[in-house]
């Protein structure tokens, strides 16, 4: 029987977390690093605890880049698979790390791989998530040319998902770089046209555009700040929230 809806805790039912590579990588650029998937794991078991069905979309930045493939003479489509067959690889960690703190989980990979992982099937990956597994989607959209952050609002959208929780090093999107910036200020909220309009370096244009079109909300948060997940779920404000609504909420204002 369905859980009722009105008893919730949390504001969500179903989320896609967009993990980059980097994420596994801690503090180093390149690699996996052991500490940090194991940490990410715990804090996904805390919130699956709460009856979230959780997917999720990992890059594979830490191990192969398609733009640095281009750097190197490859072309573009052959660097882009390379980055795909790298993302396979980062959620096989993840799936590792997650089977070793109990949760039941599944690879789908839209490049096709059947000795490792799934093939994507989106009713498949719909059922897993309803029994509460979770779904780790990898290989990209299965196509060169296009993000991760493509794939998830893609996969988000194609699966039914409340929200889009992309983690990142940052705590939210800023005005301006606030590396490079020291008057930069941090948005709370921000509509989807505005980040388009500004350029706001969040998400590449098309997954923002389709996210816009199909009214798919997107939480920028810090992932290595440790309870920020949990925080989130439970409906603390948190990082940097991109929807349709036109409002503009900057930190401070």
């Amino acid at each position: 029987m369905d859980e009722d809806p009105t008893k919730r805790k949390n504001p969500f039912k179903r989320i896609l977390i967009k993990l980059s590579g980097e994420a596994l990588a801690g503090e180093g650029e390149y690699g996996i690093d052991g500490e940090r998937i194991s940490s990410l794991a715990k804090e996904i078991l805390e919130i699956h605890k709460q009856n979230i069905e959780i997917a999720i979309v990992i890059g594979g930045g830490n191990i192969f880049r398609g733009v640095k493939g281009v750097e190197t003479g490859i072309d573009r489509a052959t660097a882009d698979y390379m980055g795909m067959l790298a993302t396979i690889m980062n959620g096989l960690a993840l799936q590792a790390a997650c089977e070793k703190v109990g949760l039941f989980t599944r690879v789908q990979s839209a490049i096709e791989i059947n000795s490792i992982a799934e093939p994507y099937i989106r009713r498949r990956a719909v059922r897993h998530l309803e029994k509460m597994r979770v779904v780790i989607f990898a290989g990209g959209t299965g196509n060169p040319y296009f993000t991760t952050d493509t794939t998830a609002s893609l996969r988000a959208v194609e699966v039914g998902c409340d929200v889009i929780l992309k983690a990142t090093k940052v705590d939210g999107v800023y005005t301006s770089d606030p590396k490079k910036d020291k008057s930069a200020k941090r948005y709370l909220q921000i509509s989807f046209s505005e980040s388009i309009k500004n350029r706001l370096k969040v998400m590449d244009q098309t997954a923002l555009s389709l996210c816009m079109e199909n009214d798919m909300p997107i939480i920028v948060f810090d992932i290595f700040k440790k309870g920020n997940l949990k925080d989130l779920i439970e409906g603390k404000k948190i990082g940097t929230l991109i929807s349709n609504s036109e409002e503009v909420e900057i930190e401070g204002e």
